[in-house]
């Protein structure tokens, strides 16, 4: 007996394949890209946004001293006022009685921010100016010591203080 194979070919249907993937909900891959690039988003914000604040702070303080300096060109006393109460009003974030301290307990309110000797006893070199008018005073060295001073009480302090200085 053989095998008859029918004349006629059984009719075939072409293959149909699947629907593509949908792109809605990405694989979870995916989900940890995109929470990653959040988390670098909104840290180079608020890194961008501190040191914008920064900037800003230590354009203002120059500005100041600037502007201090400008008006008291020709009066040294008058300016080592103005700058020791500025200084004054910083250091009044450290030591309450700030206002009251003179000589050595005013050198040790200076000395809480982390700065050199030299530019401490430039600082001290204010004081002596307001009350002896003809003691030793350098304007530029004086005016470079506050703003390191001011510097670096403003990378000493909290960042809620920063906000409100």
């Amino acid at each position: 007996m053989s095998a008859r194979l029918p004349q006629d070919p059984l009719p075939l249907r072409d293959i149909h394949l699947p629907p593509n993937p949908s792109w809605w909900p990405p694989a979870p891959g995916w989900w940890i890209v995109l929470a990653v690039a959040i988390v670098l988003l909104i840290t180079g914000y608020l890194l961008y946004r501190r040191a914008r604040r920064a900037r800003i702070w230590r354009a203002r303080v120059l500005l100041e001293i600037r502007q201090l300096a400008d008006r008291h060109a020709h009066d040294d006393i008058a300016y080592a006022t103005a700058l020791h109460q500025l200084l004054r009003r910083a250091v009044w974030r450290y030591s309450a009685e700030a206002r009251h301290l003179q000589g050595e307990p005013w050198r040790h309110a200076l000395a809480q921010v982390p700065v050199d000797d030299a530019t401490l006893d430039t600082l001290m070199t204010l004081e002596a100016r307001m009350y002896q008018p003809h003691a030793e005073f350098n304007r530029s060295a004086v005016e470079e010591a506050a703003h390191r001073w001011l510097h670096a009480a403003w990378r000493r302090m909290k960042p809620q203080e920063r906000s409100h200085a």
